[in-house]
Protein backbone atom coordinates (compact mmCIF):
# COMPACT_ATOMS: atom_id res chain seq x y z
CA UNK A 1 0.00 0.00 0.00
CA UNK A 2 1.49 3.62 -0.66
CA UNK A 3 3.41 5.38 2.10
CA UNK A 4 0.65 8.05 1.57
CA UNK A 5 -2.16 5.91 2.07
CA UNK A 6 -0.27 4.92 5.47
CA UNK A 7 0.43 7.71 6.51
CA UNK A 8 -3.35 9.21 6.38
CA UNK A 9 -4.29 5.71 7.92
CA UNK A 10 -2.30 6.58 11.49
CA UNK A 11 -3.69 9.70 11.98
CA UNK A 12 -7.33 8.74 10.99
CA UNK A 13 -6.20 6.04 14.13
CA UNK A 14 -4.90 8.71 16.36
CA UNK A 15 -8.43 10.64 15.71
CA UNK A 16 -10.00 7.71 16.80
CA UNK A 17 -8.13 6.97 19.97
CA UNK A 18 -8.35 10.27 20.62
CA UNK A 19 -11.97 10.93 20.10
CA UNK A 20 -13.69 8.11 20.16
CA UNK A 21 -11.85 6.44 22.93
CA UNK A 22 -10.73 9.26 25.23
CA UNK A 23 -7.34 8.13 25.33
CA UNK A 24 -4.57 10.00 26.84
CA UNK A 25 -1.65 11.34 24.48
CA UNK A 26 0.52 9.42 25.99
CA UNK A 27 -0.90 6.04 25.42
CA UNK A 28 -2.15 7.03 21.82
CA UNK A 29 1.60 7.65 21.11
CA UNK A 30 2.47 4.12 22.53
CA UNK A 31 -0.45 2.53 20.63
CA UNK A 32 0.94 4.10 16.96
CA UNK A 33 4.55 4.15 17.59
CA UNK A 34 4.16 8.21 17.33
CA UNK A 35 5.78 10.81 19.04
CA UNK A 36 3.48 12.52 21.84
CA UNK A 37 3.89 15.88 20.28
CA UNK A 38 2.51 13.94 16.73
CA UNK A 39 -0.26 12.99 18.59
CA UNK A 40 -0.78 16.86 20.03
CA UNK A 41 -0.49 18.16 16.66
CA UNK A 42 -2.64 15.85 14.78
CA UNK A 43 -5.40 16.62 17.33
CA UNK A 44 -4.66 20.58 17.23
CA UNK A 45 -5.09 20.29 13.46
CA UNK A 46 -8.37 18.26 13.69
CA UNK A 47 -9.83 20.86 16.02
CA UNK A 48 -8.88 23.26 14.12
CA UNK A 49 -10.35 22.02 10.62
CA UNK A 50 -13.67 21.48 12.32
CA UNK A 51 -13.49 18.00 12.12
CA UNK A 52 -16.07 15.80 14.59
CA UNK A 53 -15.76 11.78 14.67
CA UNK A 54 -16.63 9.77 12.97
CA UNK A 55 -15.29 11.50 10.22
CA UNK A 56 -17.95 11.91 7.34
CA UNK A 57 -17.90 8.49 5.00
CA UNK A 58 -17.18 11.35 1.86
CA UNK A 59 -13.72 12.68 3.20
CA UNK A 60 -11.53 10.32 1.60
CA UNK A 61 -7.32 10.33 2.60
CA UNK A 62 -7.14 13.31 0.08
CA UNK A 63 -9.45 15.52 1.23
CA UNK A 64 -8.77 14.82 4.74
CA UNK A 65 -4.69 15.65 4.17
CA UNK A 66 -6.19 18.88 2.61
CA UNK A 67 -8.27 19.82 5.40
CA UNK A 68 -5.38 18.52 7.94
CA UNK A 69 -2.84 20.39 6.11
CA UNK A 70 -3.89 23.18 3.79
CA UNK A 71 -2.02 24.22 0.88
CA UNK A 72 -1.71 24.11 -2.74
CA UNK A 73 -1.98 20.62 -4.71
CA UNK A 74 1.34 18.87 -5.48
CA UNK A 75 2.60 19.82 -8.93
CA UNK A 76 5.57 18.53 -9.17
CA UNK A 77 8.70 20.52 -10.54
CA UNK A 78 7.55 23.62 -9.71
CA UNK A 79 8.06 23.55 -5.82
CA UNK A 80 11.62 23.77 -4.10
CA UNK A 81 12.38 20.37 -2.93
CA UNK A 82 13.63 20.46 0.99
CA UNK A 83 17.35 19.54 1.72
CA UNK A 84 17.47 16.29 2.77
CA UNK A 85 20.73 16.34 4.69
CA UNK A 86 19.64 19.41 6.53
CA UNK A 87 16.44 17.54 7.55
CA UNK A 88 18.22 14.01 8.63
CA UNK A 89 20.45 16.51 10.49
CA UNK A 90 17.71 17.68 12.21
CA UNK A 91 15.96 15.12 13.05
CA UNK A 92 18.94 14.12 15.57
CA UNK A 93 18.36 16.83 17.76
CA UNK A 94 16.18 16.26 21.03
CA UNK A 95 12.47 16.38 20.39
CA UNK A 96 12.38 17.56 16.61
CA UNK A 97 10.06 15.64 14.34
CA UNK A 98 9.38 15.20 10.37
CA UNK A 99 6.17 16.96 11.23
CA UNK A 100 7.81 20.10 13.11
CA UNK A 101 10.24 20.27 10.20
CA UNK A 102 7.46 19.95 6.99
CA UNK A 103 5.66 23.06 9.11
CA UNK A 104 8.89 25.25 9.00
CA UNK A 105 9.34 24.32 5.48
CA UNK A 106 6.21 24.95 4.64
CA UNK A 107 5.96 28.51 6.61
CA UNK A 108 9.28 29.42 4.12
CA UNK A 109 7.50 27.81 1.04
CA UNK A 110 3.70 28.33 1.71
CA UNK A 111 3.11 26.50 -1.96
CA UNK A 112 5.82 23.86 -1.06
CA UNK A 113 4.82 19.85 -0.85
CA UNK A 114 2.02 18.28 1.48
CA UNK A 115 3.21 16.26 4.44
CA UNK A 116 2.85 12.62 3.26
CA UNK A 117 4.53 13.75 -0.14
CA UNK A 118 7.44 15.13 2.79
CA UNK A 119 7.73 11.50 4.26
CA UNK A 120 7.57 9.74 1.55
CA UNK A 121 10.04 11.79 -0.34
CA UNK A 122 12.52 11.65 2.84
CA UNK A 123 12.16 8.25 3.33
CA UNK A 124 13.59 7.30 -0.19
CA UNK A 125 16.34 9.99 0.32
CA UNK A 126 17.53 8.09 3.74
CA UNK A 127 17.44 4.81 2.02
CA UNK A 128 20.47 5.92 -0.11
CA UNK A 129 22.39 6.72 2.75
CA UNK A 130 24.79 4.35 4.61
CA UNK A 131 22.99 2.08 6.87
CA UNK A 132 25.08 3.67 10.05
CA UNK A 133 24.47 6.93 8.96
CA UNK A 134 21.16 6.77 8.40
CA UNK A 135 20.68 5.46 12.32
CA UNK A 136 18.82 8.21 13.99
CA UNK A 137 20.88 8.61 17.12
CA UNK A 138 19.88 12.21 18.74
CA UNK A 139 22.35 14.53 19.44
CA UNK A 140 24.63 14.11 23.04
CA UNK A 141 22.26 10.16 23.40
CA UNK A 142 25.02 7.85 22.61
CA UNK A 143 28.73 6.99 22.53
CA UNK A 144 29.67 3.61 21.33
CA UNK A 145 33.03 2.29 22.27
CA UNK A 146 34.73 -1.12 21.41
CA UNK A 147 38.50 -2.19 20.61
CA UNK A 148 39.66 -2.90 17.30
CA UNK A 149 40.95 -6.63 16.26
CA UNK A 150 43.80 -5.22 14.44
CA UNK A 151 46.89 -4.29 17.38
CA UNK A 152 49.95 -2.46 16.38
CA UNK A 153 53.62 -3.49 17.55
CA UNK A 154 55.61 -1.31 19.79
CA UNK A 155 59.30 -2.39 20.04
CA UNK A 156 60.85 -2.06 23.52
CA UNK A 157 64.68 -0.39 22.37
CA UNK A 158 66.44 -1.61 25.44
CA UNK A 159 65.39 -5.23 25.19
CA UNK A 160 64.28 -5.24 21.45
CA UNK A 161 61.08 -7.55 22.67
CA UNK A 162 58.00 -6.36 20.65
CA UNK A 163 54.77 -5.30 22.49
CA UNK A 164 51.04 -5.39 20.87
CA UNK A 165 49.17 -2.61 21.52
CA UNK A 166 45.12 -2.54 21.65
CA UNK A 167 43.47 0.53 19.80
CA UNK A 168 40.42 1.69 21.92
CA UNK A 169 37.85 3.19 19.64
CA UNK A 170 34.79 5.85 20.84
CA UNK A 171 32.08 6.85 18.14
CA UNK A 172 29.48 9.42 18.83
CA UNK A 173 25.96 8.32 18.07
CA UNK A 174 24.77 11.14 16.46
CA UNK A 175 27.54 12.85 14.38
CA UNK A 176 30.10 9.75 13.77
CA UNK A 177 33.09 11.97 15.33
CA UNK A 178 35.79 9.26 16.50
CA UNK A 179 38.42 9.25 19.19
CA UNK A 180 40.79 6.62 18.82
CA UNK A 181 44.11 5.43 21.33
CA UNK A 182 46.51 2.80 22.00
CA UNK A 183 47.08 0.84 24.80
CA UNK A 184 49.24 -1.59 26.21
CA UNK A 185 46.33 -3.65 27.04
CA UNK A 186 42.63 -4.50 27.34
CA UNK A 187 42.53 -4.38 31.33
CA UNK A 188 40.12 -2.91 33.38
CA UNK A 189 42.56 0.35 34.14
CA UNK A 190 43.41 0.87 30.57
CA UNK A 191 39.50 0.99 29.80
CA UNK A 192 38.54 3.32 32.18
CA UNK A 193 41.39 5.07 31.69
CA UNK A 194 40.09 5.30 27.99
CA UNK A 195 37.03 6.68 28.64
CA UNK A 196 38.20 9.60 30.83
CA UNK A 197 40.27 10.77 28.30
CA UNK A 198 37.96 10.04 25.55
CA UNK A 199 35.03 12.15 27.29
CA UNK A 200 37.94 14.62 27.51
CA UNK A 201 38.63 14.43 24.04
CA UNK A 202 34.44 15.09 23.47
CA UNK A 203 35.05 17.93 25.64
CA UNK A 204 31.72 16.71 27.50
CA UNK A 205 29.60 13.52 28.67
CA UNK A 206 26.60 11.42 26.63
CA UNK A 207 23.44 10.69 28.03
CA UNK A 208 24.29 6.45 27.61
CA UNK A 209 27.93 4.67 27.00
CA UNK A 210 27.39 1.62 25.03
CA UNK A 211 30.66 -1.15 25.08
CA UNK A 212 30.42 -4.29 23.29
CA UNK A 213 30.39 -6.81 26.30
CA UNK A 214 34.29 -6.31 26.85
CA UNK A 215 34.58 -8.47 29.94
CA UNK A 216 36.59 -6.01 31.63
CA UNK A 217 33.55 -3.43 31.80
CA UNK A 218 30.60 -6.08 31.83
CA UNK A 219 31.36 -8.90 34.52
CA UNK A 220 28.32 -10.97 32.73
CA UNK A 221 27.02 -10.71 29.63
CA UNK A 222 22.99 -11.25 29.55
CA UNK A 223 20.71 -10.23 27.25
CA UNK A 224 18.47 -9.01 29.79
CA UNK A 225 20.18 -7.71 32.65
CA UNK A 226 23.98 -7.24 31.75
CA UNK A 227 26.29 -7.38 35.10
CA UNK A 228 28.41 -4.20 34.80
CA UNK A 229 32.08 -4.14 36.72
CA UNK A 230 31.36 -2.38 39.85
CA UNK A 231 34.34 -0.15 38.51
CA UNK A 232 33.04 0.68 35.34
CA UNK A 233 29.53 1.32 37.19
CA UNK A 234 30.99 3.84 39.73
CA UNK A 235 32.92 5.63 36.41
CA UNK A 236 29.98 6.16 35.27
CA UNK A 237 28.21 7.55 38.04
CA UNK A 238 30.77 9.96 38.44
CA UNK A 239 30.54 11.36 34.97
CA UNK A 240 26.35 11.54 35.56
CA UNK A 241 26.20 9.20 32.07
CA UNK A 242 24.48 5.33 32.03
CA UNK A 243 26.20 1.98 30.94
CA UNK A 244 23.83 -0.07 28.48
CA UNK A 245 26.01 -2.73 27.04
CA UNK A 246 25.19 -3.77 23.25
CA UNK A 247 22.74 -6.64 23.44
CA UNK A 248 24.01 -10.21 22.50
CA UNK A 249 23.41 -11.35 18.74
CA UNK A 250 22.29 -7.72 17.88
CA UNK A 251 24.33 -6.21 15.34
CA UNK A 252 22.41 -3.15 15.13
CA UNK A 253 23.39 -2.42 18.73
CA UNK A 254 27.08 -1.75 17.66
CA UNK A 255 26.55 -0.85 13.88
CA UNK A 256 28.28 2.76 14.72
CA UNK A 257 31.26 1.68 16.75
CA UNK A 258 32.41 -1.01 14.21
CA UNK A 259 31.77 1.10 11.45
CA UNK A 260 34.27 3.75 13.22
CA UNK A 261 36.68 0.54 14.23
CA UNK A 262 36.88 0.14 10.34
CA UNK A 263 37.42 3.46 9.70
CA UNK A 264 40.09 3.96 12.14
CA UNK A 265 41.75 0.47 10.72
CA UNK A 266 40.95 1.86 7.02
CA UNK A 267 42.66 5.25 7.64
CA UNK A 268 44.58 5.19 10.43
CA UNK A 269 46.09 1.90 11.19
CA UNK A 270 47.02 0.65 7.60
CA UNK A 271 48.75 3.98 6.76
CA UNK A 272 51.10 3.14 10.26
CA UNK A 273 51.94 -0.31 8.95
CA UNK A 274 55.34 0.39 7.41
CA UNK A 275 56.22 2.42 10.33
CA UNK A 276 58.12 0.95 13.45
CA UNK A 277 57.39 2.90 16.89
CA UNK A 278 59.37 2.46 20.08
CA UNK A 279 56.75 3.85 22.76
CA UNK A 280 53.63 4.25 22.83
CA UNK A 281 53.77 7.73 23.58
CA UNK A 282 55.16 7.68 19.97
CA UNK A 283 52.15 5.80 18.43
CA UNK A 284 49.16 7.57 20.01
CA UNK A 285 50.95 11.46 18.61
CA UNK A 286 50.76 9.63 15.12
CA UNK A 287 47.14 8.45 15.69
CA UNK A 288 46.31 11.91 17.11
CA UNK A 289 47.33 13.79 14.08
CA UNK A 290 45.37 10.75 11.63
CA UNK A 291 42.41 11.07 13.88
CA UNK A 292 42.43 14.76 12.99
CA UNK A 293 42.17 14.25 9.38
CA UNK A 294 39.77 10.98 9.69
CA UNK A 295 37.17 13.33 11.51
CA UNK A 296 37.99 16.51 9.09
CA UNK A 297 37.30 13.90 5.95
CA UNK A 298 34.22 15.21 4.02
CA UNK A 299 31.47 12.50 3.78
CA UNK A 300 30.75 10.94 0.58
CA UNK A 301 27.12 10.89 0.29
CA UNK A 302 26.22 14.24 2.61
CA UNK A 303 27.72 17.38 3.14
CA UNK A 304 30.13 18.03 5.55
CA UNK A 305 32.30 16.04 7.85
CA UNK A 306 32.29 14.07 11.45
CA UNK A 307 34.03 17.32 12.76
CA UNK A 308 31.17 19.70 11.47
CA UNK A 309 28.82 17.31 12.46
CA UNK A 310 29.87 17.68 16.07
CA UNK A 311 30.27 20.96 16.05
CA UNK A 312 26.23 21.42 14.98
CA UNK A 313 24.84 18.68 16.89
CA UNK A 314 26.84 16.73 19.28
CA UNK A 315 29.16 19.41 21.26
CA UNK A 316 26.33 21.52 22.63
CA UNK A 317 23.90 18.66 23.85
CA UNK A 318 26.67 16.67 25.73
CA UNK A 319 26.77 17.07 29.45
CA UNK A 320 29.69 18.95 31.32
CA UNK A 321 32.64 17.35 32.41
CA UNK A 322 32.98 16.85 36.21
CA UNK A 323 34.92 19.75 38.30
CA UNK A 324 37.46 16.78 38.04
CA UNK A 325 38.44 13.56 36.38
CA UNK A 326 37.61 9.99 37.46
CA UNK A 327 40.35 8.28 39.58
CA UNK A 328 41.02 5.13 38.72
CA UNK A 329 39.80 2.61 41.74
CA UNK A 330 39.20 -0.90 42.07
CA UNK A 331 36.56 -3.16 43.95
CA UNK A 332 36.46 -5.99 46.09
CA UNK A 333 34.26 -7.88 48.63
CA UNK A 334 36.22 -9.12 52.18
CA UNK A 335 35.03 -10.83 55.17
CA UNK A 336 36.52 -8.61 58.16
CA UNK A 337 38.54 -11.02 60.22
CA UNK A 338 38.28 -11.37 64.11
CA UNK A 339 40.93 -8.73 64.71
CA UNK A 340 38.70 -6.32 62.70
CA UNK A 341 41.30 -5.68 59.81
CA UNK A 342 40.48 -6.39 56.40
CA UNK A 343 43.48 -7.18 53.80
CA UNK A 344 44.37 -4.82 50.50
CA UNK A 345 46.90 -6.06 48.30
CA UNK A 346 49.33 -7.24 51.62
CA UNK A 347 48.44 -4.46 53.90
CA UNK A 348 45.36 -4.63 57.01
CA UNK A 349 42.99 -1.97 57.51
CA UNK A 350 40.67 -1.46 59.69
CA UNK A 351 36.95 -0.65 60.18
CA UNK A 352 34.89 -0.29 63.37
CA UNK A 353 35.31 -4.03 65.54
CA UNK A 354 31.34 -4.70 65.17
CA UNK A 355 31.86 -5.63 61.71
CA UNK A 356 34.11 -8.84 62.27
CA UNK A 357 33.15 -11.29 60.34
CA UNK A 358 30.53 -9.58 58.27
CA UNK A 359 30.89 -9.40 54.56
CA UNK A 360 31.73 -5.60 53.44
CA UNK A 361 32.74 -4.24 49.58
CA UNK A 362 36.58 -2.22 49.65
CA UNK A 363 37.21 0.18 47.10
CA UNK A 364 40.66 1.63 46.54
CA UNK A 365 42.91 3.93 44.63
CA UNK A 366 46.44 4.34 44.28
CA UNK A 367 46.11 6.78 47.39
CA UNK A 368 43.08 5.84 49.33
CA UNK A 369 41.14 2.29 50.67
CA UNK A 370 37.50 3.02 51.54
CA UNK A 371 35.24 0.06 53.20
CA UNK A 372 31.33 0.02 52.72
CA UNK A 373 28.82 -1.72 54.35
CA UNK A 374 25.60 -2.22 53.03
CA UNK A 375 25.98 0.57 51.10
CA UNK A 376 27.57 3.02 53.86
CA UNK A 377 31.06 4.28 54.20
CA UNK A 378 32.14 2.65 57.74
CA UNK A 379 36.26 3.47 57.04
CA UNK A 380 38.76 5.62 55.24
CA UNK A 381 42.34 5.23 54.96
CA UNK A 382 45.07 6.35 53.48
CA UNK A 383 46.61 3.66 51.06
CA UNK A 384 50.05 2.24 52.30
CA UNK A 385 52.18 0.18 50.71
CA UNK A 386 53.72 -1.75 53.48
CA UNK A 387 52.99 -5.21 53.65
CA UNK A 388 52.30 -7.23 56.16
CA UNK A 389 51.68 -4.37 58.00
CA UNK A 390 48.35 -2.52 59.89
CA UNK A 391 46.75 0.58 59.56
CA UNK A 392 44.48 1.15 62.36
CA UNK A 393 41.85 4.00 63.75
CA UNK A 394 41.45 4.09 67.73
CA UNK A 395 37.77 4.38 67.27
CA UNK A 396 37.90 1.47 65.37
CA UNK A 397 39.26 -0.28 68.23
CA UNK A 398 36.90 -2.29 70.95
CA UNK A 399 37.39 -0.65 74.43
CA UNK A 400 39.27 -3.71 75.84
CA UNK A 401 41.66 -2.93 73.20
CA UNK A 402 42.17 1.21 73.65
CA UNK A 403 44.22 0.75 76.93
CA UNK A 404 47.10 -0.07 75.09
CA UNK A 405 47.12 2.24 72.14
CA UNK A 406 49.62 4.66 73.58
CA UNK A 407 52.23 2.20 74.93
CA UNK A 408 55.45 1.44 72.62
CA UNK A 409 58.07 -1.36 72.66
CA UNK A 410 60.13 2.46 73.09
CA UNK A 411 58.45 3.48 76.05
CA UNK A 412 58.18 -0.37 77.35
CA UNK A 413 62.49 -0.46 77.16
CA UNK A 414 62.57 3.44 78.55
CA UNK A 415 60.66 1.89 81.84
CA UNK A 416 62.97 -1.64 82.47
CA UNK A 417 65.86 0.66 81.86
CA UNK A 418 64.79 2.64 84.70
CA UNK A 419 64.52 -0.27 86.58
CA UNK A 420 67.68 -1.87 85.85
CA UNK A 421 69.67 -3.74 82.78
CA UNK A 422 68.37 -7.27 83.60
CA UNK A 423 65.01 -6.13 83.71
CA UNK A 424 65.66 -4.01 80.63
CA UNK A 425 67.24 -7.70 78.91
CA UNK A 426 64.01 -8.94 80.46
CA UNK A 427 61.83 -7.28 78.27
CA UNK A 428 63.88 -6.87 75.05
CA UNK A 429 62.97 -10.57 75.47
CA UNK A 430 59.46 -10.72 75.98
CA UNK A 431 59.19 -8.57 73.07
CA UNK A 432 60.97 -10.37 70.99
CA UNK A 433 59.20 -13.92 71.76
CA UNK A 434 55.86 -12.78 70.45
CA UNK A 435 55.03 -13.01 66.62
CA UNK A 436 53.83 -9.18 67.25
CA UNK A 437 55.01 -6.75 69.67
CA UNK A 438 51.49 -5.52 70.84
CA UNK A 439 50.83 -9.56 72.26
CA UNK A 440 53.62 -8.79 75.21
CA UNK A 441 52.30 -5.66 76.52
CA UNK A 442 49.52 -7.29 78.43
CA UNK A 443 52.46 -9.60 80.13
CA UNK A 444 55.12 -6.07 80.31
CA UNK A 445 52.45 -4.35 82.52
CA UNK A 446 51.75 -7.32 84.71
CA UNK A 447 55.66 -7.62 85.57
CA UNK A 448 56.25 -4.28 85.76
CA UNK A 449 53.29 -3.40 88.36
CA UNK A 450 55.06 -6.51 90.40
CA UNK A 451 57.79 -3.78 91.03
CA UNK A 452 55.00 -1.54 92.96
CA UNK A 453 54.03 -4.32 95.43
CA UNK A 454 58.16 -5.98 95.99
CA UNK A 455 60.07 -3.10 94.45
CA UNK A 456 62.05 -2.22 91.82
CA UNK A 457 64.95 -3.50 93.43
CA UNK A 458 63.22 -7.19 93.88
CA UNK A 459 62.20 -7.07 90.92
CA UNK A 460 65.52 -6.30 89.37
CA UNK A 461 66.46 -9.49 91.12
CA UNK A 462 63.84 -11.67 89.85
CA UNK A 463 64.74 -10.65 86.62
CA UNK A 464 68.08 -11.95 86.87
CA UNK A 465 66.63 -15.03 88.21
CA UNK A 466 64.58 -15.45 85.43
CA UNK A 467 67.08 -15.24 82.74
CA UNK A 468 69.01 -17.44 84.16
CA UNK A 469 66.90 -20.62 84.33
CA UNK A 470 65.30 -19.62 81.31
CA UNK A 471 61.33 -18.53 82.89
CA UNK A 472 60.49 -15.69 81.58
CA UNK A 473 56.95 -15.06 81.80
CA UNK A 474 54.97 -13.59 84.22
CA UNK A 475 53.82 -16.53 86.48
CA UNK A 476 57.33 -17.05 86.66
CA UNK A 477 58.02 -13.54 88.14
CA UNK A 478 55.23 -13.31 90.56
CA UNK A 479 56.56 -16.89 91.84
CA UNK A 480 59.93 -16.28 92.29
CA UNK A 481 59.01 -13.26 94.23
CA UNK A 482 56.18 -14.91 96.56
CA UNK A 483 58.88 -17.25 97.31
CA UNK A 484 61.47 -15.40 98.16
CA UNK A 485 63.93 -16.84 95.34
CA UNK A 486 64.75 -13.43 94.09
CA UNK A 487 66.83 -12.88 97.72
CA UNK A 488 68.77 -16.15 97.30
CA UNK A 489 72.25 -16.48 95.56
CA UNK A 490 72.36 -17.89 91.96
CA UNK A 491 74.22 -21.02 91.56
CA UNK A 492 78.17 -20.60 91.73
CA UNK A 493 78.29 -21.74 87.97
CA UNK A 494 77.06 -18.09 87.28
CA UNK A 495 78.65 -15.57 86.65
CA UNK A 496 77.46 -11.94 87.24
CA UNK A 497 77.09 -11.11 83.90
CA UNK A 498 75.10 -14.03 82.69
CA UNK A 499 72.83 -13.10 80.46
CA UNK A 500 70.35 -15.35 78.21
CA UNK A 501 71.00 -16.07 74.73
CA UNK A 502 68.12 -16.68 72.03
CA UNK A 503 67.64 -16.52 68.66
CA UNK A 504 64.73 -14.08 69.17
CA UNK A 505 66.60 -11.49 70.95
CA UNK A 506 67.42 -8.69 68.45
CA UNK A 507 68.73 -5.98 70.69
CA UNK A 508 67.00 -2.76 71.94
CA UNK A 509 67.87 -0.72 68.57
CA UNK A 510 65.81 -3.10 66.85
CA UNK A 511 62.54 -1.23 68.43
CA UNK A 512 63.81 2.20 67.46
CA UNK A 513 64.25 1.71 64.14
CA UNK A 514 61.49 2.02 61.09
CA UNK A 515 60.23 -1.10 60.06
Amino acid sequence: MPARRLSMRKIREVLRLKFEQGLSDRKIAKSCRVSRRSVAEYVRRAEAAGLSWPIAKDIDDTTLEEKLFPGVREVKGERPVPDWSYVHKELRRKGVTLCLLWQEYKECNPDGYQYSWFCREYGKWVSKVDVVMRQEHRAGEKLFVDYAGQTVPVVEQSTGEVRQAQIFVAVLGASSYTYAEATWSQSLSDWIGSHVRAFSFFGGVPEVVIPDNLKSGVKKACFYDPDINPTYQHMAAHYGTIVLPARVRRPQDKAKVEAGVQLVERWILARLRNRTFFSLDELNREIKDLLNDLNNRPFQKMPGSRKSMFDSLDASALKPLPRTPYEFAQWKKATVHIDYHVEVEGHYYSVPYQLAKKKIEVRYTARTVECFYKNKRVASHVRSQQRGRHTTVREHMPPSHRRYLEWTPERFLSWAEKIGPKTQLLTECILSSRPHVEQAYRTLLGIFRLGKSYSNERLEAAARRALFIGATSYRSIESILKTGLDQKPLPEASSPGTTISHANIRGPEYYYTEH
